[in-house]
């Protein structure tokens, strides 16, 4: 690299410089304050840990996503993480050991050696929020109420369409139908790029019966409003487990209209994010002013299971910097600042002090140096007293 491009960053490699860092912090203690008024408890994990923690339950599908060094301490391999999730469930799990329902949230900076989708940075401020150690719809239905609220908090304009699906009607599917883990996973590829014309030839390739071939090829299908769980019903009709599943997925979206009746849903139950460790209803949050997911999540109760204690959980996760860009116009920067002269007068000091207490901007001029120019009001001694006036 050459010394005139030593500034550059690497590609899908992005930092902010002000006002914007500035508006991102403020808006991270926000939401951060929104998770503790909810009953979420903050963690900080570290940047880096040893590969096979990151790379545990939901991890595996990270792997390619992970910056990999040795410890130089050690001589272990480390992973830098690129999803705090395993790290949380590892919390969870062997530091908190928590009996009832555990709430967790986090903010903090993830890596990724290759970009999420072509809008993506690959250094994502990473927020989300789990709930362990329950299995119902209550848990659910919170955390996805957490999500949106956090949507709102953030400022993200336009219509929300929440994105619904369930893991168990696809796994019920691949049981009933016997396909072999290579099977599974090609259908699997084809069925979340919705190539019908490649999943029609490859179903017309298996030895099943009719009525096993006419759902695999309705599955891509089953996407829409309210109307897609009927027809799932009367074309699983044969599936108890997907009938529960269905209402289950029902129930939930039930419930979140309630409460948010002013959010779009969506059913798409080919809609498989995360298949290799879900275990049930799967999430996201989408707008027309971004092509991708905004935050996404579902529940996934075995995630655990790798660190020695499977539990129940739920969840969602989001990128900051991509909500903020979502939302449109940042506020307008702080320009309200007190230029106080140089000096080491006691007075002066203890005003300067006085103001930052009160939440004041202040900048103490340095000798010889000129006067920052987004100073409006300035410190000035009148009849023995510091007093603020406008420049």
């Amino acid at each position: 690299m050459t010394l005139a491009d030593r500034w550059l960053l690497p590609d899908g490699m992005k930092e902010m410089l002000p006002p914007r860092a500035r508006h991102v912090e403020m808006m991270r203690r926000q939401v951060v304050d929104l998770y503790d008024r909810w009953g979420y408890e903050l963690v900080m994990p570290p940047l880096a840990e040893h590969l096979e923690s990151l790379l545990t339950g939901v991890g595996q599908d990270l792997a390619m996503k992970t910056f990999k060094l040795t410890d130089q301490v050690s001589g272990h391999m480390l992973g830098v993480r690129a999803d705090m999730t395993p790290q949380v469930a590892r919390i969870d799990a062997h530091r908190l050991r928590t009996e009832g329902p555990s709430r967790l949230c986090y903010c903090g900076s993830v890596l990724h050696t290759r970009p999420s989708h072509m809008l993506a940075s690959r250094n994502p401020l990473q927020l989300g929020a789990e709930l362990y150690g329950h299995a119902g719809a209550d848990s659910d239905v919170e955390v996805i109420s957490l999500m949106l609220e956090t949507l709102s908090v953030v400022g993200v304009q336009g219509q929300i369409t929440l994105d619904l699906g369930h893991i168990g009607v696809f796994s019920e599917l691949m049981r009933t139908a016997g396909l072999n883990d290579t099977d599974q996973d090609r259908f699997l590829d084809m069925l979340q790029r919705k190539a019908l014309p490649e999943i029609a030839e490859f179903v017309a390739g298996l030895d099943l019966e009719a009525r096993v071939c006419e759902q695999l090829l309705a599955l891509p299908r089953l996407n829409g409003d309210e109307s897609v769980i009927v027809r799932a019903r009367e074309l699983f009709v044969e599936h108890s487990a997907i009938t529960q599943a269905l209402d289950y997925l029902n129930r939930v979206a039930r419930r979140v209209r309630s409460r948010y009746p002013q959010v779009n849903l969506y059913f798409d139950l080919g809609e498989l994010r995360g298949y290799h460790y879900h275990t049930g209803i799967v999430f996201a949050a989408y707008t027309p002013q971004f092509g991708q997911a905004l935050a996404k999540g579902g529940r996934y109760d075995e995630i655990g299971r790798d660190f020695g204690r499977a539990r129940p959980a739920t969840g969602f996760s989001a990128d900051l910097k991509t909500l903020l860009e979502t939302a449109g116009d940042m506020p307008e920067a702080e320009t309200r600042v007190v230029l106080a002269p140089a000096g080491e007068d006691d007075a002066l000091l203890q005003a300067v002090s006085d103001l930052r207490e009160q939440g004041e901007r202040v900048v103490q001029a340095l000798d010889g140096a000129d006067v920052p120019v987004n100073c409006d009001r300035q410190l000035i001694q009148r009849d023995g007293s510091w007093v603020v006036e406008t420049r």
